[in-house]
């Protein structure tokens, strides 16, 4: 049987060698490669692949973080194999149930072990989704504590500012443009998309109120009540932004705010 297979990971040495190595796999298919989280969500979604070869430690989105994003969105949700050059991530993995997991420098007689149980769970139509669900419900515990905090890159007026993500207060979007607006910085994004800019942050932290921007919601200072049932979010910026909550969102508003 043929193995539809994505290698995610950050080092792209890392990404060839193990590229290298599943050529002598010939059940093994690679259909694609992303060099972190984002491109991994994005890829799992376009691809649907059978097995993820996924990288623990990656800036921004992490290997679990990719997981998470994978369940709250109610992709299908493929096997894993955990890579990494940390044992004690390897042993976490392990311990919720992936496939597998391997170490770097990666070793051809493991990564064959991978792919035989791999193959095994395929063959038996062992479903991966409740047994990853169970990492994405403990990832309070399961994150790495160690775990670089996100940076955001801003241009704001001729410099290029790197802002922590919790420091994010609210982001929007004009015609193709991201504004930023952070504690202690003003600027433009070079994210595409508020999608693409939500999904490298800590999504427990973020919200989208409305299509066209991105709060921190421990930035929000204040719900206003607005006409006819809406409402609209006081941000803690300088300016004290309001921002409005479209009437797809007042569910969520609620179910955050416990109104």
């Amino acid at each position: 049987m043929s193995i539809n297979t994505i290698i995610v990971d950050d080092e792209k040495p890392a990404r060839d060698e193990l590229a290298f190595l599943l050529k002598g796999f010939p059940e093994i298919n690679v259909i694609g490669q992303g060099k972190n989280g984002v491109e991994a969500v994005s890829l799992i979604k376009e691809h649907a692949p059978d097995l993820v070869f996924l990288d623990v430690k990656m800036p921004g989105l992490d290997g679990f973080g990719v997981l998470k994003k994978i369940v709250e969105r109610k992709m299908k949700m493929p096997h894993v194999v955990f890579a990494t050059a940390f044992d004690q991530y390897a042993v976490q993995a392990f311990d919720v149930n992936a496939v597998d997991y391997v170490l770097k420098p990666f070793d051809k007689a493991r990564i064959a072990k991978a792919i035989a149980r791999a193959r095994k769970m395929l063959e038996t139509e062992t479903s991966a989704t409740e047994r990853l669900e169970q990492l994405v419900s403990q990832l309070g515990a399961a994150k790495p504590s160690s775990s670089p905090p996100v940076k955001i890159l801003v241009r704001s007026q001729q410099k290029l500012l790197l802002v922590d993500g919790e420091d994010l207060i609210w982001a929007s979007i004009e015609r193709g443009s991201i504004s930023v607006i952070a504690r202690g910085a003003e600027g433009t994004s070079n994210y595409r998309t508020l999608e693409d800019l939500d999904e490298a942050l800590d999504s427990e932290s973020f919200w989208r109120p409305h299509r066209s921007f991105l709060v921190n919601i421990h930035h929000i200072k204040e719900v206003v009540p607005w006409f006819n049932s809406t409402y609209m979010l006081k941000m803690s910026d300088k300016k004290q932004t309001e921002i409005p909550v479209s009437r797809s969102q007042i569910k969520r508003m609620r179910e955050l705010f416990k109104l």
